[in-house]
Formats: structure tokens, sequence, C-alpha cells
């Protein structure tokens, strides 16, 4: 039998390396626990499977339709569909450790609201437009400065192309610009085709005080109404078959001219309903036809400024004494000469 020796005469063994580190890898790495761990990579796996589904689909997609736009709807609903189903399968994998990580979540998220307010107001406003749908994809839309088509919707920006700015007449300038969704939720949004696929447009014509401008006024009349004939029956079934969330109310959808008087003549303004993309080509189509029928009425010409002057009887009276004078010297230098 050996010695009974006594507990407090026994020296501490130091741990070796592998305790310590087995230590390490039980109580978990930064501070969380190895199942904590375990969910993050499970986590991170699901949302690398979702990119790689959502990668494959597209090109899927690409190769089994040729219609642009029906590429566009399939790929944003295979978008949004897998994004959705990641984010289910992320929280069901952390549903049951938020407690251990909650000090951890709370912490990160004060941050990232501070760091990253600008992307949170831009979430935001993605699920404002998704929610309100103010806009979508192929309407025309004005926001603040910019004015264009949509040709895109994402989880942080939409994109338009240009129209206008140093084009005339509502035409496409080509560029492509991107706007922060936040910008929904700051600006004042003009939507051209939602409710009402119409907008009133004015075209003005002017003759000359001289003219008959009544029936210069007829001429418009039966061009504009000849021109916009379909346009007002399409405006009267819009507003039939879709009332909206608005109440758009017109007594009037036909064109009509307008008369008033400015410093160079009689001013006769065409006021009609156009579609906002072909609002250039009515106006091109009512200009030729206006020239051409104004060609043809001797009494009816068109009014621009001009400058009159009028002399008083004294003055041409005081001319015409001159020229007198001036042609009794040029006859008397005449007699010289033959003389000589």
């Amino acid at each position: 039998m050996f010695p009974e020796q006594n507990p407090s005469d026994m020296t501490a063994i130091p741990q070796t390396a592998p305790d310590s580190l087995a230590v390490a890898l039980s109580e978990g790495f930064l501070g969380l626990a190895n199942a904590t761990w375990e969910k993050v990579l499970l986590s991170l796996a699901t949302i690398f499977a979702a990119w790689v589904l959502e990668r494959v689909a597209i090109r899927v997609v690409a190769r089994s339709f040729d219609e642009g736009a029906q590429q566009y709807r399939l790929r944003k609903g295979v978008s949004y569909g897998l994004s959705a189903l990641a984010l289910l399968i992320v929280g069901t994998i952390w549903i049951d450790g938020l407690r251990q990580v909650g000090t951890f979540l709370g912490l990160l998220s004060a941050g990232l609201a501070i760091a990253l307010r600008d992307l949170v107001a831009d979430f935001a406003g993605w699920v404002y437009l998704l929610w309100k749908a103010p806009f979508k994809v192929e309407d025309r839309i004005q926001i603040g400065q910019h004015s264009g088509d949509v040709v895109d919707i994402s989880m942080m920006q939409f994109s338009l192309i240009e129209i206008g700015n140093w084009v005339d007449a509502d035409q496409s300038t080509g560029r492509i610009i991107h706007i922060p969704n936040a910008h929904i939720l700051r600006e004042p949004l003009a939507n051209y085709t939602q409710e009402f696929p119409f907008v009133w447009h004015e075209i003005p014509v002017q003759v000359t005080f001289e003219s008959d401008w009544q029936k210069a006024k007829a001429v418009l009349t039966e061009i504009v109404e000849d021109e916009t004939r379909e346009l007002a029956n399409a405006a009267r079934e819009a507003l039939r078959r879709r009332p909206g969330r608005v109440l758009i109310s017109y007594e009037k959808l036909t064109p009509t001219v307008y008369t008033s008087v400015r410093d160079s003549g009689v001013l006769l303004t065409i006021r009609l309903l156009v579609q906002p993309k072909t609002r250039r080509g009515v106006e091109h189509r009512i200009w030729e036809r206006t020239l051409e029928a104004f060609a043809e009425e001797p009494t009816i010409d068109f009014a621009y400024p001009t400058r009159r002057l009028y002399r008083a009887p004294e003055d041409i009276a005081d001319d015409s004494a001159q020229a007198r004078i001036l042609d009794a010297l040029k006859r008397s230098v005449a007699d010289v000469d033959l003389h000589d």
C-alpha cells in the first residue's frame, strides 16, 4: 500500500496544449457555442444553394423563351421566389438559437442600422413598391427631375430609360438612369400610364389678324378629330373598365380648339388626348396636315412677330418735295452734258 498523501501537498498539474484547444473548442469560437456556428454554416450553405439555383433557372428561362418582357418577368419571379424560400429556411435554422445570440445580433443590428441606413431606406422603398405598387415595369414615370420608362425594379434600386432632357417631346435619350428605392419615400412621383393611360396635350397654332380665323379653326377641328377619333373612344372605354384606385372624371374626352388673342395674331390652341409614348408622332401628323391645308387657303396666313412702320402725311409730302428737287438736278446735269 502506498502512503496516503495530503491533498494540500499536491501540486497543480499544468494543462497541455491539446487540453487548452479542447477547452477552447468546447467553449466556442468568439464566445459563440459550436451549435451557433453550425447554424451559421447551414445558413451560408442555404444562401449559396439558392444563388446557384437562381443562376441555373435564369439560363433555362433565357433558352426557353424569346420575348424579352416574358423573360424579365420569369427571372424576377424566380429571383423573388428563391429569395423568400432561402429566407424561410434560414429563419427555421435560427429560430431555436436566437436566445443564445440575442446580444450579439442586437449589437450587430444597431451597428448596421447606423452604418447602412441608406441601404435600409432602399429596402424599405422596395417593400413599399411591392405593397403599394405606384408603378411597374414598362410604366412611364417622373420622379424628381428624372423622367423615363421603367425597365427594372430590384431590391435596392429601379432603373429608367431616360426621356426628354436634350431630346424634345418626351422621346428616349438612350441613357439608363438607376435611382435608389429610397427616393420613392422622399420625392413626388408622377405616373403617366398607371390609372389612366392617356395624357392631355396642346398644340398652339397662330394666324394673323387679317386671316379668316373661323375657317382656320374649322380646318384644325376637322384634322384633330380625324386623327384622334379612335383615341377618344379608347379613353372613354378605359375610364369605364378601369375605374382605378382614384377618382378620374372628365366631362369631355374629344379634342377641342380654343381661341385667344396674342400680340401677333389669333391663337388657336388644339387640346387633345394622346398616349404618352406617341405624343410626338401625333403632333407630327397634325402639323403636316395643317401645313398642307393652310397652303390651299389664300385667306389663312400663319402669324409671326413682325414690325410695321407708319409715317405721318407731312413726312410723305416732304419726301415728295425732296424727290422732285433731286429729279430736277439730275435733268440739269444731263442738259449740261449734252451742250458740252
